[in-house]
């Protein structure tokens, strides 16, 4: 199997509780487990160490570490948390962090974005109006992903900026697995207008309003759509 391969299958079956804390991982058994090269596998293991969820102690193996030591930044752990059972629980989560972070990014950027922020937020609001009236999700998809990563960067809060690959995870995985309406609904569409004509008024209260609502609504959807169960084929 290819590097990419092992490193999701070993680093979901970390993610989903497949493989427990304190599981004993070794290389062997790990090339006999995928078919995997020595390289690969040695690899693999280096990943998932930076990842923070294995360490390595020597004459034991690599360790399985305990979730509160992950790096839950990091996007690929998002992906497979959001691709396993604890779906649910991920979403919540990460709902919790957006609600924190994306308002105040929100008024951050209505007082700190450049003209040329301004005007490609304002392109960006009215390209989701287009495509969430056309129900071309994939391209919604990229143009709110887009949207939220200049909200971000525009707030000139260099943290802020880099969690834009979470929340893209956190869109991208809403979509994937069938947690949006077959069309985006008119009333966040219309708040993300309203953030965007926000932030180029320079009104900071109107925009972290505005993204407040944007964070509430889909955390309301979310929890909607999952009540009533996967709608993907899962």
């Amino acid at each position: 199997m290819r590097h990419e391969q092992v490193l999701d299958a070993l680093g979901a079956a970390i993610a989903n509780g497949s493989l427990a804390p304190g599981t004993v991982l070794r290389s062997e058994d790990l090339q006999e487990r995928f078919g995997a090269s020595r390289t690969v596998a040695r690899e693999v293991v280096r990943v998932l160490e930076t990842m923070q969820l294995t360490t390595s102690k020597r004459r034991v193996g690599v360790i399985v570490r305990e979730p509160a030591a992950w790096n839950h930044y990091d996007p690929r752990l998002i992906r497979w948390q959001l691709d396993g059972p604890a779906r649910p629980a991920a979403l919540a989560t990460l709902n919790e962090l957006r609600s924190a972070i994306e308002p105040c990014a929100a008024r951050f950027a209505a007082l700190r974005a450049t003209p040329e922020e301004r005007g490609r937020l304002g392109a960006l609001g009215e390209r989701l109006a287009r495509t969430a009236r056309a129900r071309d999700l994939p391209a919604f998809l990229d143009f709110d992903i887009a949207f939220h990563d200049l909200l971000l960067t525009a707030s000139r809060n260099p943290m802020f900026g880099q969690l834009s690959e979470v929340v893209a995870e956190v869109l991208t995985g809403r979509t994937g697995h069938g947690l949006m309406p077959p069309e985006p609904q008119p009333e966040a569409v219309a708040l993300h207008a309203e953030v965007a004509a926000a932030v180029a008024a320079g009104d900071a209260d109107r925009a972290e309003r505005a993204m407040r609502d944007i964070v509430v609504q889909a955390r309301d959807e979310i929890a909607a759509l999952v009540a009533e169960g996967p709608s993907d084929g899962e």
